[in-house]
């Protein structure tokens, strides 16, 4: 027997090519021992001299996927073999973390398009690239709880495999085109890459099976080939994604070495990018002054990028308001109608993810998905006692999250409750996040919204349940990012969105709240103002133009720009109260001033308005519109009247747009630093869907200059990151007793 020690690796350790990295470092600091994979990560047993500086190694030279969250060792006495080995991996089930998806590394790359025996290949990967969470079936990660289980490696393969120096050992997904998953196109024979890029040059549409689903591809630089997409989706004006190389990227969109670094990031998102050039045809984003770019990330993809030779358009693969498609007959029944070929493979998808969406400067996660998901957050300090829990987010943009082992994981976008087939996709990865990750919640947390489906879910579970007040969700989520502590005093938030249901019935959404973790005070709210039509109005911009104006004494204004629709019969029923609630909205306040900028007609997606009107407020210090009242009720009646007076007066819609962002930003700016002057706030946090704006979050930060202040950067501001609020609230009451 042998004496040494027993060391624990936690974090995001498997399937990172960590044990092989141990092996080599053990070796030359001339250890004896083993190392293996086990349900709460590496253990690692070793002897010899140096154990201490063999530890302190551990996080400093680990490999690029890997995230070390804590590195402990205890003595032991144990039956070690005479060299330093790696062992089989030892139970089931998951206390550790699981390494998202990652893009194809440059040595893969270079392999795909280089003589040899994966050239061309469309599945070569290595322990530093490929598919993770998209075919995992369990835990602890091995290939044969994988979607790859059903390709036996070949002899080549295996050694590779079984060769402890070698970039693709004990890389799960290891395959080649003897043994591996293999593409084809449909309809047709012959090369399948060539086949499809023949389509795509005759302005055709291929649907092409992914990393965790279908994308719909056509040429980014033929109008009629993306205004056919759009009319098969009947999808008339939400921005498309596009996919290119660096240099294809860099013809349209200023790039910087920032977003330059994060679209090469192993997360391989989607970066929003301002444009520069008008080279790509409108139809692509109409009216929007940023794209919405990503590197090819598989080599599937590269293959096609680089046989085509220019930019794809690259959107997700359903039905309008339906998950993504991942099957191959599903892809056949549903996308029929909308492509003329399919580039298909044989490896099957474990779990569905759309692409992430994200900024660079300040780094922001608009999508939280493929890449980023399931990778985790430690909670902040005092939440070391925090019970498991389950949150399940709102309607719109779901997502779940859990907590447990001082950690927490915001799960992948999810989408639009309200839709049959994605409230099936939620019901579905609540089972799947509990059964892959051993939890056992003993609390449930959600929004109060008694009409939402994860609320009544939530009240389903047989568990307690605490009901977290949405807007007080979006600040708590902001806080637990940035590891503000459970004792850390009350924070000031600045929460700005569409909807929310308030405590006293009315739909909040332009709220200044005073609190921490446990509970807050609201103290300041955009004067609420009634939105005609109700739901109608979140659709329908002008009807919140018309409700504004009239509120600001302005009706003849409204008479003016909207006479064509029933003026009359609305204020009527704003009178009465009918169908015509309440709205503190920021989102709303956002639709209205986009009508009366000439955003005419319905959005035909959230938030269509809104970014319209950020994409026209490109001028720089212009001044800004005033917000009026001191506590409580923040007015917006002289944001409206200055706005009047710049209109008699000729002002460009570009600069009354500006000043209306600069305006909202410095009125809530001022109250909030007003709040932390006083000593009542110790920072400022940013949230809300709103906040997705990057002139308005701009603004907003340099309003409250040196002020420290919390935003949103690994996770979303809008809906995508309510579960973590909801979650650490519940874990917060749940510590304090």
């Amino acid at each position: 027997m042998d004496e040494g020690w027993r060391i624990r690796v936690r974090g995001q350790v498997q399937g990172v090519g960590f044990r092989p990295y141990i092996w080599q470092l053990a070796r030359s600091m001339g250890l004896r021992g083993r190392v293996l994979n086990d349900p709460e990560g590496v253990l690692i047993e070793a002897a010899g001299d140096g154990l201490a500086a063999f530890v302190a190694a551990i996080p400093a030279r680990a490999p690029i996927l890997a995230r070390v969250d804590a590195v402990t060792h205890e003595g032991a006495v144990f039956d070690l073999p005479e060299e330093f080995e790696i062992a089989e991996s030892r139970g089931v089930g998951a206390e550790t973390r699981v390494t998202p998806d990652a893009a194809s590394c440059p040595d893969c790359v270079a392999e795909v398009f280089a003589p040899g025996r994966r050239q061309g290949y469309a599945f070569t990967n290595c322990t530093h690239c490929g598919p993770r969470f998209t075919i995992l079936q369990g835990l602890p990660y091995d290939r044969a709880r994988t979607t790859m289980a059903a390709f036996p490696m070949c002899a080549a393969c295996r050694a590779e495999y079984e060769n402890p120096g070698d970039r693709r050992f004990h890389a799960q997904p290891v395959a080649c085109p003897d043994c591996g998953p293999r593409i084809w196109l449909e309809p047709g024979g012959g090369e399948a890459i060539a086949g499809a890029v023949a389509v795509l040059r005759s302005g055709g549409i291929v649907a092409v099976k992914g990393l965790g689903g279908f994308h719909l591809a056509c040429d980014a630089g033929n109008a009629g080939a993306v205004a056919l997409l759009r009319a098969r989706k009947r999808r008339p004006a939400k921005p498309f994604a596009l996919m290119g190389t660096l240099a294809m990227i860099g013809a349209t969109c200023a790039v910087s070495e920032v977003e330059a670094a994060l679209l090469r990031d192993p997360a391989a998102p989607i970066v929003l990018l301002q444009k520069v050039a008008e080279l790509l045809p409108e139809e692509v984003a109409p009216g929007q002054a940023v794209l919405g770019w990503m590197l090819p990330y598989t080599p599937l993809h590269h293959l096609l990028i680089a046989e085509f030779g220019g930019p794809l358009v690259m959107t997700s693969g359903n039905l309008s308001g339906e998950p993504q498609v991942i099957g191959n007959e599903e892809a056949r029944d549903k996308l029929g109608a909308f492509a003329d070929a399919f580039l298909m493979h044989d490896r099957e998808i474990a779990r569905r993810l759309d692409d992430s969406v994200e900024r660079a400067a300040p780094p922001m996660v608009l999508r939280r998905a493929r890449g980023r998901v399931p990778g985790t957050l430690p909670l902040p300090e005092g939440f070391e006692t925090a019970p498991q829990v389950v949150a399940y987010g709102g309607q719109m943009k779901a997502a779940i999250c859990l907590l447990k082992n001082g950690q927490a994981l915001l799960g992948h976008h999810l989408g639009e409750l309200d839709e049959a087939l994605t409230w099936e996709a939620f019901l579905a990865a609540d089972a799947d996040y509990a059964a892959l990750f051993d939890h056992a919640p003993e609390v449930v947390a959600c929004d109060p919204h008694p009409g939402y489906r994860a609320t009544q879910a939530a009240h389903g579970r047989g568990l307690p349940v605490v009901e977290v007040q949405h807007h007080h969700a979006h600040m708590a989520a902001c806080m637990a990012e940035n590891g503000w502590p459970l004792g850390g005093g009350p924070v000031v938030g600045i929460v700005l969105d569409g909807a929310g249901l308030g405590p006293d019935g009315t739909i909040w959404g332009g709220e200044l709240l005073l609190g921490d973790y446990l509970g807050f005070e609201r103290r300041g709210w955009l004067s609420p103002v009634a939105m005609p039509g109700g739901d109608r109005a979140s659709r329908e911009p002008w009807r919140n133009a018309l409700a504004q104006l009239d509120a600001a004494g302005l009706e003849h204004l409204a008479d003016e720009m909207f006479g064509a629709q029933p003026l009359d019969l609305l204020r009527q029923a704003v009178r009465a109260g009918v169908n015509a609630p309440l709205t503190s909205s920021a989102g709303r306040l956002f639709d209205a001033f986009a009508a009366v900028l000439g955003f005419a007609g319905a959005q035909s997606f959230e938030g269509e308005a809104a970014m319209a009107l950020e994409a026209r407020a490109v001028l720089g210090d212009v001044g800004a519109y005033p917000l009026g009242g001191v506590e409580g009720v923040i007015e917006t009646a002289l944001l409206w009247q200055a706005w009047a007076q710049d209109r008699a007066a000729g002002v460009s819609p570009e600069g009354m747009a500006a000043r209306f962002h600069a305006g909202l930003a410095q009125g809530f700016a001022r109250r909030a630093r007003a709040l932390v002057e006083r000593g009542e706030a110790r920072a400022v946090a940013l949230s809300g869907g709103c906040f997705q704006n990057a002139r308005l979050l701009g603004l907003t930060l340099g309003s409250l200059g040196d002020l420290p202040v919390l935003i949103h950067r690994r996770t979303p501001a809008n809906d995508g990151g309510l579960a973590l609020g909801q979650a650490v609230v519940a874990a917060a009451r749940a510590v304090s007793g």
